[in-house]
């Protein structure tokens, strides 16, 4: 019994290309083509194929967006995002989503199939290049979740509103507290999590999700 795919790619030659190579041995079928993140999820409610070859890039809905929406809907579907990107950010928050692998498309076909079936089987696949960023990352992001958790419930308010470009005036006025209580919670913010000014205090809470940019 074949292997079902679904490519979502916005490249028609990408998904030619990705369709004679893994169709060439005969276990394995392509079922349906997406050229967009709409066009995808929109295939996804009346065809359900066995594995989708995610693509990142794509307009009307990205691949993390369309990864998202098949997580919270729980779409039975084993996900390959299969990328340009070899970004660190772009697989941590594919991991985060629960993707089941993720590989570059200057891999070679044998990879490729290695990673279907490999999810197929119930394992995760991340191509084996990408693991010791990945790993370096969440060992940081461990770090920077202790350095989180020492924050006081108005601390990391005030974090958040600095990490949004306000001002010491502005912080005290919403808060309802002295500027020189805003300065206070600013200088042990900085001491927590081990920044020197508000830049790095702000870069801090967008790389942490404390805000969103």
């Amino acid at each position: 019994m074949s292997v079902k795919i679904m490519i979502a790619d916005d490249h028609v030659l990408i998904r030619e290309g990705i369709r004679q190579l893994l169709e060439f041995d005969g276990d394995i079928e392509i079922v349906a083509e997406a050229n967009d993140g709409l066009e995808c999820l929109a295939l996804l409610n009346h065809i359900l194929p066995d594995v989708l070859l995610l693509d990142i890039n794509m307009p009307k809905a990205n691949g993390i967006e369309v990864l998202k929406t098949i997580k919270e809907k729980n779409i039975s579907v084993k996900v390959l995002i299969l990328t340009v990107h070899n970004e660190v950010d772009y697989l941590i928050r594919a991991v985060d989503i629960g993707v089941d692998g993720y590989i570059l498309k200057n891999s070679g076909s044998a990879e490729l199939k290695k990673a279907i079936m490999s999810i197929i089987n119930g394992e995760s696949y991340i191509q084996p290049d990408l693991i010791p960023a990945l790993n370096s990352r969440l060992v940081s992001r461990n770090d920077c979740m202790g350095k989180i958790e020492l924050l006081t419930r108005r601390e990391l308010e005030v974090l958040i509103f600095v990490a949004t470009g306000m001002f010491n005036k502005e912080i005290a006025e919403k808060m309802s507290i002295s500027e020189r209580t805003v300065k206070n919670h600013i200088s042990s913010i900085f001491k927590k999590i081990d920044v020197a000014d508000r830049t790095q205090a702000a870069v801090f809470a967008i790389k942490n999700n404390i805000v969103d940019i």
